[in-house]
């Protein structure tokens, strides 16, 4: 393979099955979607390490549910990094790859020297699961806590679904040689299914906070330490995986327990901006309102904060008073 060949495992998600230990998981890998992602911002590197994670994360768990259009996850904080956010789209057909978007929010001079995960403070964890028209949208959240962005979903499955769930993620700049810099990521995420147990549970996220660990005993519990220790071996360069292949992975790090795969699922970046879409967001503002917003030059316009689309509309096309017309 000659560098800068897209890899056959890139933006891709591989489902597997642990048949010896009854656990499921995903195995993500990110390159082109990551790339799609920050090129359109000017982030500093603190906060383009906690949109790969998020995006990585926004992966692995978007094809694990059986999702009709959009999963999405957000860091809502009072550090230097207010929010993050991100959206999986599930392909409308069978064979097409899924969809991701991100983008954060932060304030530049109140960015510390500390790691990523400082620079978000006090705040929650998403996960917001909607399946389209003629649907409740259900929504779940999860203190900032744990250290990492991965630590507070697994907090999350642990509290709001009941699901002992693991992430090992790994992401950074590439520096291949032959090859422009950027950014790399990929991980794996495991989840004991329980016997009986719906994906969307009841919970609100409140009170003590628990872990996989609370969820798992005796033989199941047996299980989860085991697969974990076996886990704990692998290697950031083996996630990011420029050279090992998730097949390859797998039988290296579960070979006993009897790995079985699925289809990969491919995914690609792609956001859902349009000039109709903005339309649609004025249409609650009054005449008054949009003659607020007008530039100078006569014009209302607007960006969309994943792609940084540019929208330039006539005032009188927009608003309350123009929907009515």
């Amino acid at each position: 393979m000659s560098l800068g060949t897209k890899i056959a495992w890139d933006d891709t998600v591989l489902p597997f099955q642990l048949d010896v230990s009854d656990m499921r998981g995903r195995v993500a890998r990110l390159d082109g979607v990551l790339d799609g992602i920050l090129k359109q911002h000017d982030y500093p590197e603190k906060v383009e390490a906690l949109v790969a994670e998020m995006a990585l994360l926004t992966a692995l768990i978007g094809q694990t549910i059986s999702l009709r259009w959009k999963l999405s996850l957000q860091v809502q904080s009072k550090g230097p990094v207010r929010m993050i956010a991100t959206d999986y789209y599930a392909p409308k057909v069978e064979g097409e790859p899924a969809r991701i978007r991100a983008y954060a929010s932060f304030d530049r001079e109140r960015l510390t020297d500390g790691a990523p995960f400082d620079q978000v403070g006090e705040g929650y964890f998403a996960i917001m699961i909607d399946q389209g028209e003629g649907t409740q949208p259900y929504q779940g959240i999860t203190p900032l806590a744990g250290g990492s962005i991965s630590a507070c979903a697994e907090a999350y499955f642990a509290q709001s679904e009941q699901l002992p769930t693991r992430f090992s993620l790994s992401f950074g700049k590439s520096t291949e040689p032959g090859v422009g810099e950027h950014w790399r990521a990929g991980g794996i995420m495991l989840q004991h299914m329980p016997k009986a147990s719906p994906f969307v549970a009841s919970g609100d996220g409140e009170g003590q906070i628990l872990t996989a660990e609370d969820l798992v005993e005796g033989e199941e519990g047996e299980n989860w330490g085991r697969v974990n220790i076996l886990l704990d071996t692998v290697e950031d360069l083996e996630l990011i995986g420029p050279s090992v292949a998730p097949t390859d992975l797998l039988i290296r790090l579960f070979h006993e327990e009897s790995p079985r795969v699925f289809d990969a699922q491919s995914v690609q970046f792609g956001c859902t901006c349009s000039e109709e879409r903005v339309r649609q967001s004025l249409s609650i503002y009054s005449a008054k309102d949009i003659e607020k917003m007008t530039t100078p030059e006569g014009k209302v316009t607007a960006d969309c904060q994943f792609c940084g689309a540019h929208y330039v509309l006539e005032p009188g096309t927009v608003g309350f008073d123009a929907d009515q017309a």
